[in-house]
């Protein structure tokens, strides 16, 4: 059921808000038609997001009180601009609350914060199958990064790579 909300609030999410912030990233993935996070994922997700060394943001959207939507960024770094930048990593609103401009304004609150933190600039991705969000973040003035190609190594394999180290050989030293 679609309504109009009468008050939409940003905020920086609270340890108080780790369920409703679980409840939506399982949305998203409902969305993405991907496997939910498992219990022990969504109990990571809230102890990075709340714990005693927060290692990203989350931003949540409420449509009269009711949560609508969230966002989550986190810093990179760019050595030749010599500033940080703003990772969205997801930006996500309930399919009741589209097309009310929840997505824009959590996109704004996003922007609006990595420019007061002094970011060079602000990356995400989008799936090449969600042109909705394509068309949306384009409106928002944004280009994609055709020459730039996104690679990924999951845990697993990158486990299997360090593996073949020899025991002896630490990379890292202290």
């Amino acid at each position: 059921m679609r309504h109009t909300p009468v008050d939409v609030q940003i905020q920086k999410a609270a340890a108080g808000d780790a369920q409703v912030l679980a409840g939506l990233v399982c949305a998203l993935a409902d969305y993405e038609q991907l496997p939910r996070p498992e219990p022990a994922a969504l109990e990571r997700l809230a102890h990075d997001a709340f714990g005693p060394a927060p290692r990203f943001d989350a931003w949540l959207a409420r449509a009269d009180g009711r949560a609508a939507g969230y966002a989550i960024s986190f810093f990179t770094y760019s050595t030749f601009l010599a500033m940080p930048t703003l990772y969205l990593e997801d930006l996500f609103v309930l399919p009741e609350y589209r097309s009310l401009g929840i997505g824009r304004r959590l996109f704004l609150a996003c922007a609006q914060y990595g420019y007061q933190q002094g970011c060079g600039r602000m990356e995400w991705q989008v799936l090449n199958w969600n042109t909705p969000a394509i068309a949306f973040y384009q409106r928002m003035g944004a280009r994609s990064m055709q020459e730039w190609l996104p690679f990924r190594m999951t845990r697993d394999q990158i486990g299997v790579l360090i593996g073949d180290l020899p025991d002896e050989e630490t990379l890292i030293r202290r």
